[in-house]
């Protein structure tokens, strides 16, 4: 739990903002995130609201379709509510670290045994909905909720949800300046395949490639590593995602098979067992959870 900042609001909705979700001035976070509870106490939500200076109209549309989605592995939108101009969702709390915080918890990059069994769920979650059309489109390390049971996609559109602006650059040697795009909110940029980047749609290829961005950064705290900073029983299935070509990259479900190989499809994205965690961080999920349980309503409008 993160204390809030004067700027947070006092309510969302019939909910009372208890603290935020993620650490004050994390970056690529594409949603504003609180712990919050019914103000007679019986119901504990998180409820997301859009970014300051983000589209609130195109955030709420990608709330209302991911509210629909009953795919294995996604963080699932129970209420929508809120106003044209003051949109928000919300799912009943459970205990979640973003992945950020989970490598905070453990104090660096994560075993490699661990990086496999992360992102062997994602990509399941992944491919279980790219057989039915339907494109993430915001994968991101902020966009990984790590539950005691496995991690779940949260984020849901995200690269649909904030336009891109462009912007030039002239390089010193060249008189020529090149144009490229730029998420207009705080988008993590390195999971922004090429072809997006350059203005491109969200696509699969594009959902892939913020796969591998987010492997490289559960290996190595960083979204774009050195290809020598990923650990080498990674970094050819990493680079392969990361490829600039789209036609490149694999399918999710060749992402899973080189992570987990002979896992069983279908076992992993939306678990309810509990995998192996380490210790600080099912420690860090037992302390969120605990602090939510013991957090008092405020008893005055800040």
């Amino acid at each position: 739990m993160e204390k809030l900042r004067q700027d947070d609001p006092p309510r969302i909705g019939d909910f009372v903002t208890l603290a935020r979700l993620d650490a004050d001035g994390s970056r690529g976070v594409p949603e504003r995130r609180y712990l919050a509870r019914s103000a007679d106490g019986g119901h504990t939500v998180v409820a997301c609201l859009p970014p300051p200076g983000g589209d609130p109209a195109r955030w709420a549309a990608e709330a209302q379709q991911a509210a629909r989605l009953t795919q294995p592995g996604f963080w699932p939108v129970a209420q929508l509510g809120g106003t044209a101009a003051f949109p928000w969702s919300a799912t009943p709390y459970r205990p979640a670290l973003p992945l950020p915080a989970v490598l905070a918890a453990y104090g660096g990059p994560l075993p490699e045994a661990l990086v496999r069994t992360l992102g062997g769920a994602l990509a399941e979650a992944l491919a279980s909905a790219h057989v039915l059309g339907i494109v993430h489109g915001g994968v991101c390390p902020a966009g990984v909720l790590l539950t005691a049971c496995g991690p779940l996609l949260g984020c849901f559109g995200a690269t649909r949800a904030h336009p891109l602006t462009e912007t030039s650059e002239t390089t010193e040697t060249s008189e020529t300046t090149a144009t490229s795009a730029t998420p207009a909110v705080g988008l993590e940029t390195g999971c922004l395949a090429p072809e997006l980047a350059a203005g491109g749609s969200a696509d699969r290829a594009g959902d892939v490639y913020a796969l591998g961005a987010v492997l490289a950064y559960a290996a190595t705290g960083h979204t774009v590593p050195e290809r020598a900073e990923v650990p080498a029983g990674l970094r050819d299935i990493v680079t392969a995602c990361r490829s600039r070509a789209p036609r490149g990259r694999p399918e999710p479900a060749r992402v899973l098979a080189e992570l987990l190989p002979g896992a069983a499809y279908g076992g992993l994205a939306g678990a309810t067992e509990p995998i192996s965690l380490p210790g600080r961080v099912v420690e860090a999920l037992s302390r969120q959870s605990a602090e939510v349980l013991a957090a008092a309503l405020p008893t005055h409008e800040r």
